[in-house]
């Protein structure tokens, strides 16, 4: 594949004046563009050696570690290159980036608000001071900074990460803007490779790409499936890891269930391309879309002449490179589809999978777990940044018309935990209610359920794979759906479980069901009685069922259009 032109050209001019820091430095941004963190670290090197201490040949050496997974490193190199210019907003937003993967959220918080701070009108930094924000349940001016994102969003001019953009509450039309700015500027950087087409002959070989094919919630959604759909045979499946191998045992099924599991890890962008390209992927699937770690740009280079996004980002692409979403007809129902850019597939069943072959473990005694010996266990274990004010004020609404119940959370990063027993004090409960459960192995957390009475979602981010981890392990999920697929989810599993009476119409309702439920004994009994009958009967963890409508419509999507690749 031929390299951009800007590439080239910087590559050309080092040649030409090696001696040239400028274009050096330079040259490591055009290579951590594209991907390629070997030429990064190379070109940075070498402009830190003409200008030993430069606080630019720093922040690219920083940068680069930090691509690299050498987060403290990373995180080193940029605090020592922002002390030394303190009044540039780029280092401080990658300073940000480095100490949030360096396990410093708090630091990171602050490099953030001082990025925003030197330049306030910038919506990619105020988009990043809000995400963290909302990580470490910091509600400070977060209606304000809010409210500047949706505007700047809004005007057209923004370049704001999309996967941030769902924890707002905008509506569909407004992620679907966001998303096509954000391709936009994907696509004016890349070259397509040339139109190919789908084969005429043989099994249809279908590929899979995404960060996170192991220990992670895309590999626990997807491995059964993928397990069932190399039984029955119609497919030939490769997946292309953005991940190293982790080690997990959810890796060596994932290996194991795939035609070829290709660990691309190491690659540019181009290289995965060229590896999904010589693999002869007929329908490409991205698992990982706008959420982080993820490569839209390989995508964008259309390696595979039918592409699809699915599973891992509730949302649009807002691409001219994805052709099709797979979804159902709940969480995308017809009114939403206007706001998405691909053509929709429906499943006749949730569009979500689940690994059904999960025994749960013996739980510790509810003592040993936090929890008090008596009371209603209410949960909620989504991510600290999906504990919004509106979500957690109605869950405080709950506990106080259920006497002595409790709030089990996840723990969250820095003083995220601090801050919501705050809220919990100011919104006058006793912050001893909430228990905060620490980050555990899957296998040990999702035996946790087994102590959880009811759990209460988040809007207008839902539950997600962790709805799938609760209803599986047999606790109901509350959920008031919204007009936005991400949420919609935890209504989809409700949905098509029969169990539409835990999707409500508002907070009110919300609300006044939990209280209901957590103050009444027999009707909490026979709500899990009947979500363990519906697990068993309701076809959502069927995953050879799955695998039958998944290959059906796999085929559907390379003939309706009789794909000639473009």
């Amino acid at each position: 594949m031929s390299m951009d032109p800007q590439r080239a050209q910087l590559r050309m001019a080092v040649q030409r004046q090696p001696q040239d820091f400028i274009a050096w430095v330079m040259l490591a941004d055009a290579e951590l563009e594209a991907g390629d963190t070997g030429a990064g670290d190379l070109a940075a090197q070498r402009a830190l050696q003409l200008r030993p201490g430069h606080p630019e040949a720093l922040a690219r050496l920083g940068r680069t570690r930090w691509m690299q997974g050498r987060h403290d490193e990373a995180a080193a190199l940029l605090r020592q290159a922002a002390n030394l210019v303190p009044q540039h907003p780029g280092i401080a937003l990658w300073l940000g980036h480095a100490l949030e993967d360096a396990g410093q959220p708090e630091a990171a918080a602050d490099a953030y608000r001082h990025a925003h701070r030197l330049l306030p009108g910038e919506p990619y930094i105020t988009a990043q001071l809000l995400n963290w924000q909302r990580r470490l349940c910091d509600w400070r001016g977060l209606d304000a900074l809010a409210q500047q994102l949706r505007q700047a969003v809004a005007q057209g001019a923004a370049v704001v990460e999309p996967f941030a953009f769902l924890n707002e509450d905008s509506s569909a039309a407004e992620q679907l803007g966001c998303a096509r700015q954000r391709a936009a500027g994907i696509a004016s950087g890349v070259r397509a490779l040339p139109a190919t087409r789908v084969r005429a002959q043989g099994p249809l070989r279908v590929g899979f790409l995404s960060n996170g094919f192991g220990a992670h919630p895309t590999g626990l959604l997807t491995v059964a499936l993928f397990e069932q759909l190399r039984l029955l045979g119609g497919l030939e499946l490769h997946l292309f890891a953005l991940n190293r191998d982790d080690g997990s045992a959810i890796r060596a099924r994932l290996q194991a269930a795939a035609s070829t599991l290709h660990d691309v890890s190491a690659l540019p962008h181009t290289g995965i391309a060229e590896r999904i390209r010589a693999a002869g992927v007929d329908v490409l699937f991205d698992l990982r879309g706008w959420g982080g770690g993820g490569t839209p740009a390989v995508l964008a280079m259309r390696p595979a002449p039918v592409q699809v996004t699915w599973l891992a980002y509730p949302g649009t692409s807002g691409a001219a490179w994805m052709d099709y979403v797979l979804a159902d007809r709940y969480v995308l129902p017809d009114a939403l589809a206007p706001a998405f850019s691909e053509q929709v597939r429906y499943l006749p069943r949730a569009f979500q999978p689940s690994d059904n072959t999960r025994v749960l473990e013996a739980v510790p005694d509810r003592v040993a777990c936090g929890l008090p010996e008596r009371g209603v266990v209410f949960c909620c274990f989504n991510n600290s940044y999906k504990l919004n004010p509106r979500s957690m004020r109605r869950a405080f609404a709950v506990l106080q018309g259920v006497p002595g119940s409790v709030l089990w959370l996840l723990s969250g990063p820095g003083n995220a935990d601090a801050r919501l027993r705050a809220a919990a004090r100011e919104a006058g409960v006793d912050p001893s209610r909430l228990v905060f459960m620490p980050k555990l192995p899957h296998p040990v957390y999702l035996a946790r359920y087994q102590h959880a009475d009811l759990f209460l979602d988040t809007h207008p981010y839902n539950a997600h794979t962790t709805a799938s981890d609760a209803l599986w392990a047999g606790c109901p999920v509350l959920t008031a759906p919204g007009a936005t697929f991400a949420s919609r989810v935890a209504g989809s599993l409700n949905h098509h479980l029969g169990l539409a009476e835990l999707n409500v119409a508002d907070d009110a309702a919300f609300v006044a069901t939990a209280v209901a439920l957590g103050n009444d004994p027999r009707a909490m009994t026979a709500l899990r009685a009947k979500l363990a009958q519906a697990r068993a009967d309701s076809g959502l963890f069927d995953m050879t069922g799955f695998a039958v409508d998944f290959t059906a419509q796999v085929e559907a999507m390379t003939t309706e259009r009789g794909w000639q690749g473009r």
